[in-house]
């Protein structure tokens, strides 16, 4: 059983991110920190990731890890944290990708805003993502890359016309869950790709969950990234698809 001041379990993805995982960690905020568990996933990487991992662990005592020997790719990782998470029995989910790209020292406000937020009929928020959009030109600003703003404009133009909830950036993998919400989902039959955190949101729309974002700045920096945006906004557009079907 989990002690009664720890209530919040971070999974963190890795692959090859030898350079950003030590920042990414060590940001995350104290009294984050004290309240949480973070599982560090190293999913497959043929760098020094996972000498960091075992550094990380050494130094906090809440950080454990798992590591495949064989890349499973972003959703088979994203499934294991989720597992992962309901067999901790903590009551929230953090999602935090181990590359720099997003805010962990941040996490203190978004789980603010996840445990206290309830709109007017008494909702509690059950999906909480990161938008890179709410603040206009903030995704220019911080160097994401042309072809990417507009594809991510294209695609949630037309999400926003299917799924009931309107949102400005349903494609940012900064995510905050809660635990009752996960254990609603079957999680082996979900996407094993880079669209498993739309079919997340996706599936919380159809069931009437409550979902919200937050403002997060944007950091590109030149990394590498290992999405086939062709092929992700395929699936981006199949999801959306099977979406407006499930509606008539």
């Amino acid at each position: 059983m989990a002690s009664e001041n720890v209530d919040t379990f971070i999974f963190v993805p890795c692959y090859n991110v030898e350079n950003h995982l030590k920042n990414v960690i060590f940001s995350i905020p104290q009294s984050v920190l004290n309240r949480s568990k973070i599982l560090l996933i190293n999913d497959g990487s043929v760098d020094n990731t996972q000498r960091e991992i075992d550094l990380i662990k050494s130094k906090l005592p809440q950080v454990d890890s798992i590591t495949f020997k064989k890349n499973r790719g972003y959703g088979g990782v994203i499934k294991t944290g989720l597992e992962q998470g309901l067999l901790s029995g903590l009551e929230y989910m953090v999602s935090l990708h181990g590359d720099g790209q997003y805010p962990s020292h941040m996490l203190d406000v978004f789980l603010e805003e996840l445990e206290n937020f309830t709109d007017e009929k008494g909702g509690k928020i059950a999906v909480l993502q990161g938008s890179r959009h709410l603040i206009k030109g903030a995704a220019e600003k911080g160097n994401m890359p042309f072809y990417k703003r507009m594809g991510g404009f294209f695609l949630t133009v037309i999400e926003n016309r299917v799924f009931k909830e309107k949102m400005s950036d349903r494609h940012s993998g900064f995510l905050l869950y809660r635990k009752d919400f996960i254990k609603s989902l079957v999680l082996p039959k979900l996407s094993g790709s880079f669209d498993i955190d739309l079919e997340i949101i996706s599936i919380a729309d159809q069931n009437g969950y409550l979902i919200k974002e937050l403002p997060i700045p944007t950091v590109y920096k030149g990394e590498k990234s290992h999405l086939n945006v062709i092929d992700y906004g395929f699936r981006v557009l199949w999801q959306t698809f099977k979406r407006a079907l499930e509606k008539k």
